[in-house]
């Protein structure tokens, strides 16, 4: 999986409509996010997390707190991050449940947590699944590893790569086997 955009919207300490283009870091598989304490390199993590798998990329957050304390009230809470893998492009437009005003009188109403996946090839946009929790599944199916699994590997967010290195031998063997497609030797061994 190679990420290609990131759009955040009144998403952590992001109040407004942020995008992030990957592409522009180039080619290359491996790149290190950066930057002063409290500049939301967290958030960018928990953006992608929350986009594939409707959680945080971090044993500590929730994603029942992710909409912004600095957001306006009518600025809708989302995450889109479109991302290829193998040979193919997808987006995931992914939002939690927030409060928000109400289209007609006064006062607040909920927006419910809600999730969309798209693949995108020659500029058509084809509706794979939709649903908070079918997208997730699908997730898992596409890039063939769940939420803890895609945390432990693909994202080394502060200090989460430790459970990986730490897991028993077990554990990171089914992780390693899922990761590298190699199910097929365990079975016939």
């Amino acid at each position: 999986m190679k990420p290609l955009n990131l759009t955040i919207s009144a998403f952590g300490p992001f109040a407004d409509k942020t995008e992030l283009s990957f592409e522009k870091l180039g080619e290359r598989g491996l790149f290190l996010i950066s930057g002063d304490k409290g500049a939301g390199k967290t958030t960018l993590f928990d953006a992608i997390c929350f986009a594939l798998y409707g959680e945080a990329s971090g044993s500590n957050r929730g994603i029942d707190s992710v909409r912004s304390d600095f957001a306006l009230p009518a600025t809708k809470t989302y995450v889109e991050f479109t991302f290829s893998h193998q040979g193919k492009q997808y987006r995931v437009f992914r939002n939690p449940a927030y409060q928000r005003p109400k289209l007609r009188g006064e006062g607040m109403t909920n927006e419910s947590a809600d999730a969309a996946l798209y693949r995108e090839e020659n500029g058509e946009k084809e509706t794979l699944v939709t649903g908070f929790t079918p997208v997730k599944n699908e997730i898992e199916r596409l890039l063939g590893v769940d939420a803890k699994q895609f945390k432990q590997i693909c994202m080394i967010a502060q200090g989460e790569f430790l459970k990986l290195l730490y897991a028993d031998s077990t554990e990171r063997g089914a992780i390693f086997r899922k990761v590298f497609h190699t199910d097929l030797y365990a079975d016939f061994q």
